[in-house]
């Protein structure tokens, strides 16, 4: 596969917003348009939705490298998290790396005492908390989390631990399946439509995460549990399911088939290389990640033709595998440097 110039996209020249919206190669845009014409004529019931639900839960499971059977399915990150904050004590302190994306840190801070420490001094802060919740790339400038570092402290003060991979799922090869908790979020670096996202929980963290949002989607068999009492959910991760939002898991069951193709090693690789050269061009040290952040003028990169966000006062772009050197030209051109 041709990096950079893939036909199965149709992403235009200087898009660099992947960190917002990624965009969906067309096996997953078809799969999401051929949906919209069978709902619009009548074609489908809604039990015909529980193929591509579990596709998706399949996907990430496979990402994540964890069984099917810990993957609850939701609609965002937020929403997914706030299972795991239910399970707090009112007085239950929360460590958090400082400048985190909110979606991660709010459903704990409207329960518990939150905590911000230096991402690149998480570890060093984790004993005396209750919980650790963390992006493994950041939002705001793609800052890689030290997973090895965590994973050691953690286990050493046995604080459980919730990672949010949405900014690193699709380019990062994963490798935190001993996390308590992993959410993501799939309309960014997966190729999914908005409205599907994943949890997985390890076997240990079962009863500490509560279903907050309890629903006919999450009994023990979906098909029966429609009406009446008791309350009875699935005995594994299903419990936390949240209804699914159909059209999204559609395509995010075609988009996980679509990254399966994928070597993910070489994705990064690819992204990262990018990153890295704009990095360098620009006078930065390489920072390992797909996204970078930079202090520029929004107007010279908008009228340059880059689509790409403004984060934490600075342009972020994000290089995926449908970006090419010429995107780096053209950040390089706005910037007004050389290129070498």
């Amino acid at each position: 596969m041709i990096f950079g110039g893939n036909t199965d996209f149709a992403v235009p020249a200087g898009y660099l917003n992947t960190p917002s919206i990624g965009i969906p190669p067309a096996p997953v845009a078809d799969a999401v348009e051929a949906a919209v014409g069978r709902w619009r004529t009548g074609k489908d019931a809604p039990s015909d939705f529980d193929e591509p639900v579990a596709r998706s839960r399949g996907g990430f499971a496979r990402l994540a490298g964890v069984p099917a059977e810990r993957v609850a399915i939701g609609a965002s990150v937020s929403q997914l998290a706030a299972n795991v904050a239910a399970g707090l004590a009112p007085d239950a302190r929360v460590l958090v790396a400082e400048g985190e994306f909110t979606s991660v840190t709010f459903p704990f801070a409207q329960r518990a005492n939150v905590t911000e420490a230096p991402l690149a001094k998480l570890a060093q802060h984790v004993e005396g908390h209750d919980l650790v919740a963390v992006s493994l790339a950041q939002s705001a400038d793609g800052a890689l989390l030290d997973t090895a570092a965590l994973r050691a402290a953690s286990e050493a003060a046995d604080v459980p631990v919730l990672i949010d991979v949405t900014q690193a799922a699709g380019w990062l090869p994963l490798d935190v399946a001993w996390a308590d908790w992993i959410v993501c979020a799939g309309y960014k670096w997966l190729f999914s439509p908005r409205g599907c996202a994943w949890l997985a929980v390890h076997p240990r963290a079962h009863e500490r995460t509560r279903p907050v949002a309890a629903n006919w989607y999450a009994g023990d068999d979906p098909w029966s549990s429609v009406y009446g009492m008791p309350l009875r959910l699935a005995g594994n991760a299903r419990a936390f399911d949240l209804s699914p939002v159909w059209l999204s898991h559609v395509g995010a069951a075609e988009a996980f088939d679509y990254l399966a193709s994928l070597d993910l090693a070489a994705v990064r690789d690819h992204n990262v290389g990018l990153a890295n050269s704009l990095r360098a061009a620009a006078g930065l040290e390489p920072q390992g990640s797909a996204i970078v952040a930079l202090d520029a003028d929004p107007a010279r990169i908008a009228e340059a033709g880059i689509v790409a966000s403004v984060r934490n006062g600075r342009i972020r772009v994000g290089f995926h595998l449908y970006n090419g050197p010429d995107d780096v030209e053209r950040v390089l051109a706005a910037l007004g440097a050389a290129s070498g």
